[in-house]
């Protein structure tokens, strides 16, 4: 009897990975379609962005193995000049992220620009790619990231850096903080639990998981200077541990 299960389970995940593939693919070749058509009057590339994030969750929609979606009340008024903020436990949170009805552009490590189609896609999205431990490529990256909050488009940065492994939050990093207080923008927690199942690290079958994104309320930036980034860094972690709390609570 035990060998029925497992075998569903794998089909589950072959199919999910057809549909992942193939999903991708026809985002990337109609990107490449619109980025010229829309390139003179798209300098945010809203439509490239929007129709990337909207097959992220077209393949979560697709697949029986993952229930995403979000919970709670969202802001009466679309983010503008906002930084995102997030935990982040799984490669698969910005599928679950993305469910969210706005557009935001995304701080992601270099090496995932690289990655055949998907990393194209990301770039043509408008994605913002970083070296780690690279100076001058955080600097370029905060700069682009300041432009697009100078146009109205809100950012997405996981303060982590990198996933944790664990159900704890790990440090934050200043980069998304000094850059909110730099340009005024406001901070916009938001949390994510569930999606650790999803894509189990070092495994490339997706798994069954029931994840959801949780949104908090705003930081006002005002009047805040450099000195303010270990106190804005701290609101917005207590802010996410709270969010983490009341999703662990809904989800059980």
């Amino acid at each position: 009897m035990s060998a029925k299960p497992g075998g569903l389970a794998l089909a589950l995940a072959v199919w999910t990975w057809f549909v992942f593939g193939v999903c991708a693919l026809a985002c990337f070749l109609l990107q490449l379609v619109l980025v010229p058509l829309t390139w003179p009057f798209d300098r945010n590339r809203l439509v490239t962005g929007k129709l990337y994030r909207g097959t992220a969750v077209l393949i979560t929609r697709l697949t029986p193995l993952w229930d995403f979606g979000v919970i709670g009340p969202l802001p009466r008024e679309w983010p503008r000049r906002t930084v995102v903020v997030s935990n982040h436990c799984s490669q698969a949170d910005p599928f679950l992220i993305s469910h969210l009805p706005w557009e935001m552009k995304w701080l992601g490590k270099a090496s995932l620009f690289r990655i055949p189609i998907v990393g194209w896609s990301m770039h043509l999205s408008g994605d913002i790619p970083v070296v780690r431990g690279e100076k001058q490529s955080a600097r370029g990256a905060m700069a682009r990231c300041a432009q697009y909050l100078g146009r109205g488009m809100p950012v997405m940065i996981f303060p982590e850096g990198t996933r944790s492994l664990t159900d704890e939050l790990g440090p934050f990093k200043d980069g998304a903080f000094h850059l909110a207080i730099s340009t005024g923008a406001d901070i916009l927690p938001i949390a994510v639990h569930g999606t650790a199942s999803a894509l189990p690290v070092h495994d490339w079958r997706f798994a069954r998981a029931r994840a959801r994104v949780i949104v908090g309320d705003p930081i006002s930036t005002a009047g805040m200077s450099a000195e303010d980034i270990p106190h804005l860094r701290d609101l917005a972690r207590a802010e996410i541990e709270a969010l983490r709390a009341r999703l662990r609570t809904l989800l059980g």
